[in-house]
């Protein structure tokens, strides 16, 4: 048992994905928000990438495994940066380890990622790790080459491989915005994500169907959209197959909740604190 404590730690410090998971999707504590980003409800139809971008939304999610915490998930858009001469995007994912599980310890890992995105989607130039618990920075690494059509896999500064480039290629977070584009509409997606020298793919089919569920970071029950899917690559804690995310119903698609399977049970992942500093 200790040893698959261990193993499922190791996983979550490891990799990402999200929401669709996650995401999706996990930084500092943060205060409850409602107050300072409420839920508008003015559009029927998903939100454009430009919408979500101009939001500066920040999330902390809480990530259980019956009734432990296994750690938290803190996603957020940092300000603007330039990639080649043009504007870019800097997005972080921050997992932190819940120190009170034995033998885990404080564990906290960076994901960073810089991208931009056009009518369609979002797109990856560069993705690394930074492993802050052991000082360690760029651990992993992934270039997006679109000039050669292919992305390079490091670790630790050393070149591992190449593998062609699929769009929209990316390190698998950008599902994080990715995935709220389709929600509360039954239009499928299909993510390419390259996480660890390999290429894996997120799918996923949404609902226009409402659920009404409680969350920590909103004070009254909100409503929601369920979407399913599968991915064939790791994820976190050693997911892989079929999961379940929700999203809020108002014009942003917040996402609030994912499900994923694991060999003893379900990994819930919940929003506990949203805050948005941007324009929406």
């Amino acid at each position: 048992m200790k040893q698959f404590w261990l193993d499922m730690m190791r996983r979550l410090l490891k990799h990402l994905s999200s929401k669709a998971v996650l995401c999706a999707v996990l930084f500092l504590p943060f205060s409850h928000a409602l107050a300072q980003a409420p839920l508008t409800f003015e559009r029927n139809s998903p939100p454009t990438m430009q919408m979500l971008m101009d939001a500066r939304e920040v999330f902390e999610y809480e990530v259980r495994y019956g009734f432990m915490t296994l750690g938290w998930v803190d996603v957020e858009l940092l300000p603007d940066t330039t990639i080649n001469g043009e504007k870019a995007y800097h997005m972080r994912t921050r997992i932190r380890s819940n120190n009170r599980i034995l033998f885990v310890g404080t564990r906290i890992v960076n994901y960073e990622n810089i991208f931009r995105f056009n009518e369609k989607w979002p797109y990856s130039y560069v993705f690394w790790r930074d492993d802050i618990h052991d000082e360690e920075y760029e651990s992993a690494k992934i270039i997006f080459d679109r000039d050669q059509k292919l992305v390079h896999f490091y670790e630790k500064g050393e070149f591992m491989e190449s593998l062609d480039l699929i769009e929209p290629a990316s390190g698998g977070d950008t599902i994080f915005y990715y995935s709220r584009m389709f929600a509360g509409i039954r239009t499928p997606y299909e993510l390419p994500a390259y996480i660890e020298n390999d290429l894996g793919f997120v799918r996923a089919e949404s609902s226009p169907r409402i659920e009404i569920r409680s969350y920590d970071a909103f004070d009254e029950p909100i409503k929601t959209y369920l979407s399913e899917g599968t991915a064939d690559v790791d994820g976190p804690f050693g997911f892989r197959g079929s999961f379940k995310s929700w999203f809020s119903a108002d014009d942003l698609r917040v996402p609030v909740e994912a499900h994923v399977r694991v060999i003893f049970g379900n990994v819930k992942v919940r929003l506990i604190s949203y805050e948005r500093h941007g324009t929406n």
